[in-house]
């Protein structure tokens, strides 16, 4: 029995991108249409001076979310802005949807209609239309597919390929907020279990909670960047956390990295809750995840483009790639920059620094 295991590969081995790595490697593209394809936020097919972007995630019962403490409702919002906010990543515009769901027994017609009541918010906030979609039976638990089309002129696309040396990196918001509102859920989870009748305890803590039940896609960024007739040189959404998305850009730029710790915009409330949960807060800003914040590179020349626009911060610099990604800490060290983040198939949080 264990040689005949020993035969195949564990996924966990390999981990999210590594399987897509191992699955696509061979994948030949065989339409000048196809512009880009796997490998970014959006491929991207081009049809004259335009170009259609094209998005998907899945989102599984168990491993994305937690109906014991996510509301259908925001459910549905949430579904909806992931797949948008990686539209806004390719500097695109985000202008309809397709949305399939599988869902088991336990669901009846008004919680369906539960989540569909946040897609369809989701879809009036940020002017997107639902044009399709599938809906199917599942033997166990809820599964949704949301597939976001955008549009951008080639010139305005940007991948995650286009960082290069002397390059400014930016963000646009604060992180570790969304993780540190599934700590708290994941707590009030576990005293629920254990005492069914204690009353939750949320510590008042709307905006972190709201950063993981309700997180929006930062399509004022975009907008703002075409204002000021900038186009970054790279750009991501930070989904798996800043460590593992900066090293994602790099990876596809063939550039290293530095980011100082002392820039990395955290706030201050979810500062004091990392270390009232015993955890570093760089930790949690840097791994925690589901930000959905943009991460995005542009030339030194345009840093005073940059420099006022609201909510971006300027946390660091491409290097050479022999130079590795590195965080230079406030004490002065220099440490090769680590990912903890998200993992699909091996979904456990990021560990406290030593």
């Amino acid at each position: 029995m264990d040689d005949f295991q020993s035969q195949f590969t564990d996924v966990n081995t390999l981990g999210e991108f590594g399987l897509i790595d191992r699955l696509t490697n061979d994948i030949t593209i065989q339409h000048s249409s196809t512009v880009k394809g796997i490998g970014d936020d959006a491929a991207v097919l081009k049809f004259g001076e335009d170009c259609l972007l094209i998005s998907t995630d899945l989102m599984i019962e168990g491993i994305h979310f937690d109906l014991m403490y996510t509301p259908l409702k925001h459910l549905g919002y949430k579904a909806v802005i992931v797949n948008l906010s990686d539209i806004y990543a390719m500097n695109a515009e985000a202008y309809q949807i397709t949305v399939s769901i599988a869902f088991s027994s336990k669901f009846s017609v008004e919680a369906i209609e539960e989540l569909y009541k946040g897609i369809k918010e989701a879809c009036r906030i940020y002017k997107i239309d639902l044009i399709g979609g599938d809906t199917t039976s599942s033997p166990k638990g809820l599964s949704i597919s949301i597939t976001a089309l955008g549009r951008a002129k080639s010139k305005d696309i940007c991948y995650r390929s286009g960082a290069k040396k002397g390059d400014i990196i930016c963000i646009s918001g604060d992180l570790g907020s969304a993780y540190l509102g599934l700590q708290i859920l994941e707590r009030e989870k576990q005293l629920y279990l254990s005492n069914p009748g204690i009353r939750p305890d949320l510590e008042n803590q709307k905006y972190i909670l709201e950063r993981q039940l309700k997180p929006e896609a930062r399509k004022d960024i975009v907008d703002y960047l075409r204002k000021a007739d900038l186009v970054p040189t790279s750009m991501i959404d930070l989904s798996d956390g800043l460590a593992s998305d900066l090293m994602h850009v790099c990876k596809a730029s063939k550039v290293g990295a530095y980011v100082e710790e002392s820039k990395i915009p955290i706030n201050q409330e979810s500062q004091l809750l990392a270390i009232k949960f015993q955890l570093d807060p760089i930790t949690t800003a840097l791994n925690g995840g589901e930000d959905y914040e943009l991460l995005f590179t542009v030339d030194e020349k345009d840093l005073e483009k940059i420099r006022h626009m609201p909510s971006v911060y300027i946390i660091g610099e491409i290097v050479d790639q022999k130079d590795g990604i590195t965080l230079h800490t406030t004490g002065g060290n220099i440490h090769p920059l680590k990912a903890q983040g998200w993992n699909h198939f091996t979904p456990t949080p990021p560990q406290k620094d030593n």
